[in-house]
């Protein structure tokens, strides 16, 4: 089965710095042992895909990124940098390989200059955003323009876990539930609710957002934030249940989720025409990735769709 993986990670030259927060949370070994797949777009990295049948990656940028820069003119042509180095990535083997540009949204100009350089100039599938870029987030009015081009371009824009702005009192002395274990998740999935919310897809409504990890829990979600959602007081009126913008305008990829359960709660709420494959590698094991979906408890014709078909029309490969 032909597969083809979305969130797949890589770290530019000279972006280490940004990652600092993170390794310090992880065990020790942990992170210089990530770095090296990071690092490699090259042999190592395609010896890996070539022994679990992996016949593209989507490449972007690690996490947290330029998101965490102050200097916005810095990171302006950091980015550029970053997607400059992907592209000759790409180049080398692009049957192997696909881009999502890294943008510095401290510039909303610069950022939607830079998305529409890298889909028509660099032949990338859309961006990543690795969350909120120093504590803004992507409902806010300012990033309108952005969304508006995103638009027109018809591309997606996969949102990836970052760690909150600033840390909640119930992590105190439990600094293991802000990362990758609970709080990334809270935090993306909060992420896109917010989008909804802000009436973003009434606006625009060809819209496609990607989520990883099975969408940030919020396929399990659906029904109690539709009953919920009647008795508040929302900050406008949706033309929709919310969770018919997330059947509507998302997709959720199976990045480090290899389970069962989930796959088929993800199946159900969205429907497998709105399901992807990914690994998050080199965060994840690719063998267990692949094992996963090719042994999942779904038809042939889902596995097909999850494995590849699905993202060759979301991405036009």
């Amino acid at each position: 089965m032909q597969k083809i993986a979305l969130e797949e990670h890589f770290m530019a030259p000279g972006f280490g710095q940004y990652e600092k927060a993170i390794a310090e949370g992880m065990t020790s070994g942990t992170f210089e042992q990530f770095n090296k797949g990071l690092e490699d777009l090259d042999e190592l990295r395609l010896a890996v895909m070539d022994e679990h049948g992996i016949d593209r990656c989507v490449l972007s940028q690690t996490s947290p990124g330029l998101q965490r820069e102050t200097d916005g003119k810095l990171a302006v042509g950091r980015a550029i940098e970053a997607n400059d180095f992907l592209a000759a990535a790409v180049a080398r083997h692009p049957q192997r390989f696909a881009g999502f540009a890294h943008l510095a949204l401290q510039d909303v100009e610069a950022a939607t200059a830079e998305l529409d350089r890298c889909v028509n100039k660099l032949g990338f599938k859309g961006a990543m955003i690795n969350g909120h870029t120093n504590g803004s987030y992507l409902d806010e009015a300012q990033y309108l323009p952005f969304w508006q081009h995103v638009a027109s371009l018809d591309v997606p824009i996969y949102i990836h876990p970052a760690d909150h702005f600033d840390r909640p009192h119930m992590y105190k002395d439990h600094p293991e539930l802000s990362g990758p274990v609970w709080g990334w998740g809270v935090e993306t999935g909060a992420h896109a609710l917010r989008l909804i919310f802000s009436g973003l897809f009434d606006r625009l409504p060809n819209l496609k957002i990607i989520l990883g990890h099975m969408g940030e829990m919020l396929p399990f979600m659906l029904w109690r934030i539709d009953s919920r959602a009647v008795i508040v007081k929302l900050p406008v009126a949706l033309k929709k249940e919310p969770s018919q913008y997330i059947r509507d305008n998302f997709f959720v990829t199976t990045s480090g989720v290899c389970d069962p359960a989930p796959l088929q709660c993800a199946i159900d709420a969205l429907g497998d025409d709105n399901v992807l494959f990914s690994i998050d590698y080199p965060y994840e094991s690719t063998a267990i990735a692949a094992d996963f979906i090719n042994n999942a408890p779904v038809s042939e014709t889902t596995r097909a769709k999850i494995c590849h078909e699905n993202a060759r029309r979301v991405l036009k490969l």
